[in-house]
């Protein structure tokens, strides 16, 4: 770039000096119109406030991104580990387990009903509020509850080596 041209933006040049009023008005409203640009341009430079934000909102979006990336993987190796243990469990152990389970769930169940006599009413309320919470987000618990079974079983088998 021409460093010549730069500095002499809107300059009357020699020849114009028998220029008429009017378009000397006009070269200085540009030159005054390039001057507001050029202040505007030095201003968003030195405007180290919005950079930062406009950083920092970058650096956000990238660990958003970067967090259900993560999240995604972790959701994977739960559901692999979930099938490995349902695929290693033999089959009596996997029917001694619903047997188990619905004895759990009968237990509860009674339990459930004792507590729910003998319980005041605004501890039952917020029971009904967590059980309908839990009941909207049954996949992520249930991914939950796998993970952490998964891990157990893993931190297990590597206890015994």
């Amino acid at each position: 770039m021409n460093d010549d041209a730069r500095t002499h933006i809107g300059t009357p040049s020699p020849s114009s000096a028998s220029s008429s009023p009017a378009e000397l008005r006009d070269q200085v409203e540009r030159t005054r119109d390039e001057l507001g640009q050029t202040i505007e341009a030095l201003a968003g430079k030195a405007d180290i406030k919005a950079q930062a934000k406009e950083k920092s909102a970058a650096v956000k979006g990238q660990a958003v991104e970067r967090a259900a990336m993560v999240a995604d993987q972790i959701r994977q190796k739960g559901e692999q580990a979930a099938q490995l243990v349902k695929n290693k469990t033999p089959d009596p152990l996997l029917k001694k387990t619903t047997v188990a389970a619905a004895r759990v769930r009968e237990s509860a169940t009674k339990a459930g009903r004792y507590a729910a006599d003998k319980a005041p009413a605004p501890l039952l309320d917020r029971a009904g509020h967590a059980a309908t919470v839990a009941r909207a987000n049954r996949i992520p618990l249930l991914a939950v509850g796998a993970t952490v079974v998964a891990l157990l079983l893993v931190r297990r088998s590597r206890g015994r080596r």
